[in-house]
Parts: C-alpha cells; structure tokens; sequence
C-alpha cells in the first residue's frame, strides 16, 4: 500500500490510496468465498459455482464492491497511521480506479488541524468570585443530608397537602371522550413536584382517599402529543395512598449517625470545611473557563467545515449515551422534546465549535510555553483509569498504544495550559448586579439531578413534557469505515 497527501484549502487535505492489484485479488476471493452460497446457477448446486463461471454470468465486477469495503477500512487505517498529518474529520472516500489485474486506488477527503493565531493569552481580565459559603449552604447540605436519612410515614387522617407523596389512579377526557395513553393505575405523584402539566397538581391539593376528584386541566400548545396540543381535558382522579417524609431532629443523634462525629456542633463544622474545599475547587474551574474564554475571543481560527461536523456528531454520540445510561433512548428523547437529529446536532453547533477552539487554543498556549506531560503525571492519569475502569494498570498500558498515549499526554498538558492562563490572569472586582454565585460542587450535583431534563418523560397518560437539554460533553475526531464506496464512510471510534 502506498499513500500520497495533496494539501487543499481551508485545513482540508486529499489522501490518494493505492492498494496493489495482488492485495485486491485476495480481497476479491474472500468476497467469492462469502457471497458464493448465496448464488444460484443453472447446471450447479447452490454453493458450488466456480468463480469464474460467475463472474461470465455477471460480470468480473461482481464482487468489487465488497472486495473494495474489505479494503478501505484497514487501507485508510494504516494511511491515517503513516501519513504524519493530524486528521480531525471522517474521511469522504471516493473510489479512482477499481479494476481487475490492476491497483486498487481510492481517495481520502479529510480536514487537518487548523492552525490558530494566538491573541493576548498572559494577564486576560476575569471577574473575581467569592470562595466565602454562607451559613445557608451549610443548612442546605445538611438538610440533604438529613431528607437521606428520612423515612417514609403513610397518612390516613387528612387530604392531599402540597409536598405529599401520593399513589393515585386517573383517566382523561377530552369532550368526554377517553383519549389513548391518558389513563393510569397506582402511579406515584409528589404534589409539586411539576410532573404533570401545569395546573394538574395543585387541583389534586384537598383531595381526599378514596374518593374522586375532577382535574381540569388545557395541555399546552407545544405539547408533544400533537392530537392533545392546547385542547381542554378533564382527568378523573382517585387518590389511593398519601404518605409522607418525617425527617430526624437536628440533634447529636443525628451527627453520630450520619458521620464520625459525636456532635451537631462538630458535624456542622465538618460540612462547612468540605463545603470550603469544594468551592475553591469550584473557583478555580470558574477561573479556567472564564480565562479560557477570554484568549479564545482573542484568537484567529478558520475550523474546516467536516471538522466541525464531525465535532457536533460526535457531541450528540455522546449525549445519546448518557441519557441511555440513565435509562431514556435518543429516539424517546427526541419525541418527547419534538426535536430531530438533525436539528440537534445543529443547535449544537456553537457549543462545537467553541470546544474546538478552546482545544486548539490550549494546544498553542502547550505548545508555546513548553508544558508537557511528565512521565509520573502520565501514570498517575493511567492510574486514575485503571481504578475508575476496576482493571490493573498493566492492563491498561496493554490496551493502550503510541496514539492514545499521546492523546492522554496532550490532554494532561492542555491541564497545565488551562492553569497557567488562570494563575496569569489578572481579576478585577465585579460589579454587585453582574455578581456571580459560585455553588459547591456537591450543591451543584443535587441540584442537576432534580432538575435532570433526561429523567423519563411519561407518556401522555402522565401528562408531561420533558425539558430540552442542549449540554453535550467534548469529542475526539474518529476515523472510519466504509459501507458503500462511493459514499462518506461511517465513523468508528479510534
């Protein structure tokens, strides 16, 4: 195989593969020998009919598209490998010659790392921020703490009250007529928690065990299901069950058993010494991205088109896989917001395109002031993944090769890129209307997951609708296969 590179405009390069016509022929063999079963020819047992016979009935062409999608991947991998140029966009395969007895030729349409023109990166103005944590905050982490620590009481003595946790059954109607999907039996509802459609919740408040209760309620005019979307509906409501949380006393008791501590007094003041350490870890992340942002509005990039393209795919990939770790398909998401791929993936453009600059800029900045990864940063990274992935570090280092250590090395040294440009800015005092609230990691936490917009989205029995998330974490650029091969190749990780 051999491999020439023609640099184009705008970071984009063509790789014009050749891979020898002896490689090719057995390429071409191993399609015969995996397509032959499925071939019928009069005068042969299906399975049986010689090659060249086939070839006569069809044309000698017959297997060169799968000979051909045998080839690329492994010939492009070993181009991506031997090119020396920094790829970061799937290829765009175009076959150029694809004939018997001669070399198989292919091109590689793909975007290289852009240069970038570094503005003022040393002393870049940030706002200053607070690494004080209020006695609020103590309160809120305990009274977290102890809704932990609650145990749940069922109540049989009065109605529904806003906050209860309730069991109910419920059927909705519209013009009195049952619509599909509005019905539901058992099914748990906190009052307040915004579940339902507004309006639905509060009407449940008074309601008693046992005993029906009419919802009226008008579904809102983007709601998700189309046929429901600003039209009136009654719910027929039965409340089975109500119960609620009894919190334990703020006392010694609770300390002791919730820590190592004896007291409420030395509990309390343990909370607010993590709370500390976690702002300031919250600080300083707040003055990287604040940093960053700034030299990156300082600098001159021109991001290649498939670049970018690849970057916002491989963010959405990567959403798409975090809500299905939390138990909602893409697909279900995307109905429920009423959303397409393709829109998303385009609403996530900017933040793509931020991402990569913000990267490149890094990069420079490494590059620039000579930071680079020790070789005891770089184990203590490996080591970091070997216990997050429960495997031995030998395993690891087994896994990895020349790219991903230089992957691993490049990121570690963006790290120290990240500090430097933070450590060198210079703050300024903000403004008391432009003032920013910096919370504890661990408030942050919580609060992310009650307000998850991936948490499942019912269906319109539970009359809800899910709220849009746009965040979608960093990407790589991944190299790729091919199924058909005139057409872009699909992508498959590094």
């Amino acid at each position: 195989m051999s491999c020439t590179v023609e640099k184009l405009d705008k970071s984009m390069a063509k790789l014009t593969i050749e891979v020898s016509a002896e490689d090719f022929e057995k390429a071409v063999e191993s399609a015969y020998q995996k397509q032959k079963n499925k071939i019928t020819l009069p005068g042969f047992r299906k399975g049986k009919a010689p090659r060249k016979m086939i070839e006569m009935q069809y044309g000698k062409e017959i297997f060169f598209e799968d000979a051909a999608n045998e080839v690329i991947p492994t010939a492009y991998e070993k181009a991506y490998e031997e090119c020396g140029e920094e790829i970061t966009s799937a290829p765009e395969i175009d076959v150029v010659q694809i004939e018997a007895g001669k070399p198989f030729i292919f091109t590689a349409t793909v975007a290289l790392k852009p240069e970038i023109k570094l503005g003022k990166y040393e002393g870049v103005s940030i706002e200053e921020l607070s690494t004080d944590v209020a006695e609020s905050e103590v309160d809120l982490a305990i009274d977290k703490e102890r809704e932990k620590s609650a145990r749940t009481v069922a109540v049989t003595d009065r109605a529904v009250q806003a906050g209860d946790m309730t069991t109910l059954d419920f059927e909705g109607f519209v013009n009195g007529v049952a619509f599909e999907g509005g019905k539901g039996e058992n099914y748990p509802l906190t009052i307040g928690s915004g579940a339902f459609i507004p309006g639905f919740e509060d009407q449940l408040v008074g309601a008693e065990i046992g005993k029906e209760t009419e919802v009226k309620v008008t579904f809102p005019e983007d709601y998700q299901a189309k046929d429901l979307a600003g039209k009136d509906a009654v719910f027929k409501c039965t409340i089975k069950e109500i119960k609620v949380k009894e919190l334990p006393a703020l006392d010694d008791e609770f300390a002791s058993e919730v820590s190592e501590f004896e007291t409420m007094d030395e509990y309390r003041k343990d909370v607010r010494a993590k709370l500390e350490e976690q702002r300031k870890e919250a600080v300083n992340d707040a003055y990287q991205d604040a940093a960053l942002e700034a030299v990156v509005e300082g600098c001159e990039v021109e991001i290649p088109a498939p670049m970018l393209e690849t970057e916002q795919r491989q963010m959405f990939d990567q959403f798409a896989q975090r809500i299905a770790m939390q138990g909602m398909p893409v697909d279900q998401y995307l109905q429920y917001t009423g959303q397409t791929k393709e829109a998303m993936i385009e609403q996530i453009k900017p933040q793509a395109e931020q991402k990569i600059k913000s990267r490149l800029a890094l990069e420079a900045i490494a590059a620039a002031e000579k930071l680079v990864a020790s070789d005891a940063e770089y184990e203590e990274e490996l080591a970091k993944m070997a216990e997050a992935y429960r495997m031995e570090v030998a395993k690891v280092k087994e896994l990895f090769g020349d790219r991903e250590e230089k992957s691993i090395r490049a990121d570690i040294a963006c790290r120290k890129a990240a500090e430097f440009i933070a450590d060198k800015a210079k703050k300024t005092k903000a403004k008391k209307a432009a003032t920013k609230k910096t919370t504890t990691k661990a408030v942050e936490a919580d609060e992310a997951e009650e307000k998850k917009t991936t948490k499942k989205a019912t269906t319109t029995k539970k009359a809800t609708t899910a709220k849009k998330t746009t965040k979608a974490e960093e990407g790589t650029a991944k190299k790729t296969t091919t199924k058909k091969t005139t057409k872009k190749a699909e992508k498959t990780e590094d």
